[in-house]
């Protein structure tokens, strides 16, 4: 392995992505490092939830290169799965499916493994996120906001993924859930050694949890870096994100 896919979780060259007649994103490229967290912005509609998609082989590809774990891929095949673990926005869980259920489809999946053990990791990763083992039998319609993206974040974890995918994981929570959420991102990843790619509008996750910022305007990263980076920034869009009255009132209230 060379230096740069030992540096990097996740490298995207020239991505192009379109709908019709509609292009999403355009020649766009991005590195991610290993072993951080990584917030990725822009506007609604922007394309955020489509490069994460793509990378992930949900959306195919017109264009580019995408590797993983110094891997090229186009995201697709069931070996993928021990890479990387998702968590989708509302969370996604099966609502037939119990807590203890959700967080094993991926288990049954992709090994083969007793029942027993099953049992055992459902039991460990509702823990490691903060659930009890009393939750295990809950079923989704039985789960507050913030206990259900626990629960698909446990699922999200149930095969050790080196890579974890977040789409607005505080979208619908209240400050204090939201709160709680990324603190508990944070544990995991130093504790895990993960790389987090996050993609969400949340200014205090961008501030509080993220390592660097990537905006995305136009089809392309048009700035990466860390937050202070970002706030220095001369792109227009970049500027009205972090600039506009509402950020400029929630970077006051944080200070």
């Amino acid at each position: 392995m060379d230096a740069s896919q030992d540096q990097f979780a996740i490298r995207v060259r020239d991505l192009v992505v379109g709908f019709g007649r509609q292009t999403v994103l355009d020649q766009l490229s991005l590195d991610v490092r290993r072993g951080e967290i990584l917030g990725l912005v822009g506007a609604s509609g922007g394309g955020k939830s489509v490069l994460m998609r793509t990378i992930i082989g949900l959306i195919p590809r017109r264009s580019g290169t995408i590797e993983v774990m110094g891997q090229p891929t186009g995201g697709h095949g069931r070996g993928a799965a021990t890479i990387w673990g998702i968590l989708f926005q509302q969370g996604a869980l099966f609502s037939s499916l119990t807590v203890r259920q959700n967080v094993q489809f991926p288990l049954r999946e992709n090994l083969v493994l007793s029942q027993e053990l099953m049992d055992e990791i459902a039991i460990a990763k509702l823990e490691m996120v903060g659930l009890r083992a009393q939750d295990a039998d809950k079923y989704p319609s039985e789960l507050s906001g913030g206990m259900t993206k626990r629960v698909a974040l446990a699922r999200a974890l149930a095969l050790d993924p080196p890579i974890l995918f977040l789409d607005e994981p505080t979208s619908g929570l209240d400050p204090i859930a939201a709160g709680d959420f990324d603190a508990l991102i944070k544990t995991l990843q130093k504790t895990l050694g993960l790389t987090v790619f996050m993609v969400t509008h949340d200014l205090a996750s961008l501030t509080t949890v993220c390592d660097r910022v990537a905006a995305l305007a136009d089809g392309k990263i048009v700035a990466i870096g860390p937050m202070r980076e970002l706030l220095q920034s001369e792109h227009p869009w970049v500027r009205a994100y972090f600039h506009g009255k509402r950020s400029q009132m929630l970077q006051h209230e944080m200070r």
